[in-house]
């Protein structure tokens, strides 16, 4: 499957957005980068202070590359799925602070019918 696939629904699509997260690192690295958006958000509100939203990309696509270009060895889906990597970013974000990644992260590899190579 993969990005040669057309994703035309965001939950067709978050399935495959795990498959290209499944080392636990890359994952941290996500999380790490989402936190930092979440908080420069809620500054960039509470001290008035619009500049701390430019900080938001900067922070959230900074651990996140990282962690596919050097680690996970493959091309962030952020490029071809834009706004159904930004939901599903924040959706990845919820499994993990609930506990539930492994299990969706191995859901979804038998979903989209491809190996985790990092399990």
């Amino acid at each position: 499957m993969g990005t040669d696939k057309v994703y035309t629904t965001f939950w067709d699509f978050y399935p495959y957005y795990l498959t290209e997260h499944a080392r636990p690192l890359n994952r941290a690295l996500h999380f790490v980068g989402t936190t930092l958006v979440i908080i420069c958000f809620v500054l960039a509100i509470v001290l008035h202070n619009g500049w701390l939203f430019l900080l938001m990309p900067v922070a959230g696509y900074g651990f996140a590359w990282f962690g596919h270009f050097i680690l996970e060895k493959n091309r962030p889906a952020t490029f071809k799925y834009p706004f159904y990597s930004l939901g599903s970013d924040f959706v990845m974000y919820f499994h993990t602070i609930t506990g539930q990644i492994s299990r969706k992260v191995k859901e979804a590899h038998e979903t989209v019918g491809v190996q985790n190579k990092w399990a």
